[in-house]
């Protein structure tokens, strides 16, 4: 066999094949071995540094980190992109924002009807806020018995499955709202967090020069009827990296406000006792236009 030379083994890379395959995937590899060869020229990539870049990636998968890397990078949000503007090239009504699911999801958390303490065995870990609202139609009509499926992390910034101090669905809960749309719930105001010390991410980020802080945020996965699911987050106004996400993921329209209330009435179910936080949110769905859009799950699931 003759010697080869960059192009010659970059053709052979992508034209051989000896059976069927998926022309998209086989166009998609194609254009990123494509896209790597010539970096790997452009910045004459030595040995050591390609294998060293290949034990990282390793490392990142053994980490469970590959979720946090694309939001970090920014391809979380690119796709929430893509997908606001397909919706604008359809002509489709826009309903509350979509942003990221993030990395740190988990289905099938503990059911409740209407309202929930969220914050249960979490008592005195941060400032008593209670969240309220309706899920609504584009039209502002209430959509019934629909699912908020609610997440957000602990005290330290730490989420419940992902650290072992905390119990399973630890502040994380599903509420069926009533035929009104209305669902409501108690937790506390949680803190930003950031990327895990000493680990693969933080590695690039330090190369990178960048931080790698998220800000406060609760995260919502809505469904209902036949609207289609929205994955989306609310942020906690005041903090300092509203406007400096990570992830890029801070959207007009979710960061919501604050009413500081004194009177406690009202609220006795969820064991309300004292002054407390309230927030106001409603949530609004867009018509879904397939069976698919309507299935409330999470992204590795719809990929499976």
């Amino acid at each position: 066999m003759s010697e080869l030379n960059t192009k010659q083994l970059l053709e052979l890379v992508n034209s051989r094949q000896v059976g069927p395959a998926d022309e998209r995937v086989r166009a998609i590899t194609a254009q990123i071995v494509g896209d790597l060869f010539r970096t790997i020229d452009q910045f004459d990539v030595t040995p050591d540094e390609f294998w060293a870049a290949a034990k990282w990636l390793t490392r990142l998968g053994e980490a469970g980190m590959v979720g946090l890397i694309t939001a970090g990078l920014g391809f979380d949000r690119l796709l929430d992109i893509r997908e606001d503007e397909a919706d604008l090239a359809a002509s489709r009504e826009l309903g509350t924002p979509r942003a990221i699911e993030g990395p740190l999801y988990i289905a099938g958390a503990p059911l409740h009807q209407r309202e929930v303490r969220l914050d249960e065995g979490n008592e005195g870990k941060g400032e008593v806020m209670v969240m309220e609202g309706r899920v609504l139609d584009l039209e502002g009509k209430p959509v019934p018995n629909a699912m908020v499926d609610v997440w957000h992390c602990n005290e330290l910034g730490r989420y419940s499955h992902f650290d072992p101090d905390q119990p399973d669905y630890n502040l994380r809960r599903r509420i069926q709202t009533d035929a009104e749309g209305n669902y409501r719930f108690r937790s506390f105001l949680p803190p930003g967090y950031a990327i895990p010390p000493n680990s693969p991410v933080s590695e690039l980020f330090t190369l990178l020069g960048r931080h790698g802080n998220r800000p406060a945020h609760i995260h919502f996965l809505v469904s209902g009827s036949d609207k289609r699911a929205l994955t989306t987050q609310i942020n906690i106004p005041g903090d300092t990296f509203l406007d400096d996400d990570f992830a890029f993921a801070t959207r007009d329209g979710l960061v919501v406000s604050l009413e500081k209330v004194q009177n406690p009435a009202g609220y006795e179910s969820l064991g309300v006792n004292g002054p407390f936080t309230r927030v106001r949110f409603d949530f609004r769905l867009q018509d879904a236009v397939s069976a698919d859009e309507v299935e409330p799950a999470s992204r590795y699931a719809r990929a499976a």
